[in-house]
């Protein structure tokens, strides 16, 4: 696979396919991010450009518009944090064609207005498209119409650098129909991702621990299968775990069950119960809400009134145990509703755990890096933090990703 250092840059436009997917709130009158994780993760590849003398085009989705403009999902906001990180203004290629740049009503991603903003950059200058998803070419699966909406964005550069790790498992326009149009290469956030899990899908070192939490077995099952013959233990926490409980044979009151997935986690005990280590302990309550009032019940005891929404404090203790002395850690999944404060000590005490550890720890993206910004829990403290979520997932089960796919042409 190609990387930026392989192009020949200098003077020319090139179209950086970022993952500037961020968080926003939108309760005042301007919207503000509110983790701008991803936005920092970009920037090395951008910088790097950008100083070699490239005329740097940034694309992003943002958010789920379903192809057409909406201003709730513009990058307008993401364009002036993306300006204050790199210390160099950022042209918005949003708003109306021959409006405000900073407009963010959706332009024409790729069309005049874009172009012309595109046609005054200078050496060494950024750029950055108004959301992808205002157009209904970027997640079509008409080939012809996603080929048509790539081509424009072709049209924009000379060379492509793919970067957006967290999409490489969408087989979308910027992502697998430009690199086909353009010399491309991967960026320094892709090639530093594909590092990290290359020795997560290897040969780790030993003892190798994985973490895993979120909502559904269902979703997880997949990297389940992959990883149980691979590691020493592997730590199931947030509302996943109450199937495994109830495969187990007990009662979950009304917490979150997949009724469907209680005799696949049987399987999965029978297998490899003794890897598999679940909580002891759960944080019950009757409502998820800041003010709920909770208890901590044995996980074999949950009322029949009661949500399990975070693990308890001798889980927190035993999965601690659990991870020291592990070499290698991966981590995938709140163990709790960690945005509310009774349930967050179990997301806290497990990173916390893991943070301690000597050795190669991945955060895999998604809630977890969220959680793990919200708890201020400090990120040089984790080898590694995905940008990721799913795109991690799909790598470790050995899924072809068709981002990586189309880099790798």
């Amino acid at each position: 696979m190609r990387m930026i250092d392989d192009l020949p840059v200098d003077g020319h436009r090139v179209l950086v396919r970022s993952d500037l997917n961020v968080p926003l709130d939108r309760s005042g009158d301007t919207p503000r991010i509110t983790d701008d994780g991803r936005v920092r993760a970009s920037v090395p590849t951008i910088r790097a450009l950008a100083d070699r003398g490239a005329r740097v085009v940034v694309c992003s989705h943002l958010g789920r518009p379903k192809g057409v403009p909406d201003p709730a999902y513009s990058l307008a906001p993401v364009a002036g944090r993306l300006a204050q990180l790199l210390g160099r203004p950022v042209a918005f290629a949003g708003g109306n064609a021959g409006g405000s740049a900073g407009g963010g009503s959706g332009g024409d991603i790729a069309g005049p207005y874009a172009q012309k903003i595109v046609s005054e950059l200078g050496d060494g200058e950024v750029a950055l498209l108004e959301n992808l998803r205002f157009h209904p070419g970027e997640t079509s699966k008409d080939p012809a119409v996603r080929a048509a909406f790539a081509d424009e964005l072709a049209g924009l550069a000379e060379f492509y650098v793919g970067d957006a790790f967290g999409a490489v498992h969408r087989a979308h326009a910027s992502v697998v129909d430009v690199p086909e149009r353009l010399p491309h290469a991967a960026g320094a956030l892709v090639r530093a991702e594909l590092e990290v899990l290359a020795t997560l899908a290897g040969s780790p070192a030993r003892p190798y621990v994985v973490v895993l939490g979120g909502s559904k077995v269902s979703d997880k099952l997949a990297v389940i299968r992959a990883l149980l013959p691979k590691v020493d233990a592997l730590l199931v926490g947030g509302g996943m775990c109450f199937t495994f409980l109830a495969a187990q044979g007990h009662g979950v009151g009304g917490s979150l069950l997949e009724p469907s997935m209680i005799d696949t986690c049987k399987d999965l005990l029978g297998e490899a119960g003794h890897r598999i280590v679940l909580p002891t302990d759960v944080v019950v309550a009757q409502e998820v809400s800041a003010d709920a009032v909770t208890a901590v019940v044995p996980a074999d005891a949950i009322p029949d009134a009661g949500k399990g929404l975070d693990i308890g404090p001798a889980s927190v203790a035993l999965f601690a145990d659990r991870l020291r002395g592990a070499r290698t850690v991966f981590w995938n999944g709140p163990m709790g509703v960690f945005e509310l404060p009774p349930f967050a000590a179990g997301t806290r005490g497990v990173a916390e755990a893991i943070a301690r550890i000597d050795g190669l720890t991945v955060v895999g993206g998604g809630d977890s890096a969220a959680a793990v910004r919200a708890l201020g829990i400090p990120e040089e403290a984790f080898s590694h933090i995905s940008t990721g979520g799913g795109a991690s997932l799909e790598y470790l089960e050995g899924t072809v990703l068709p981002g990586l796919a189309a880099l790798d042409a």
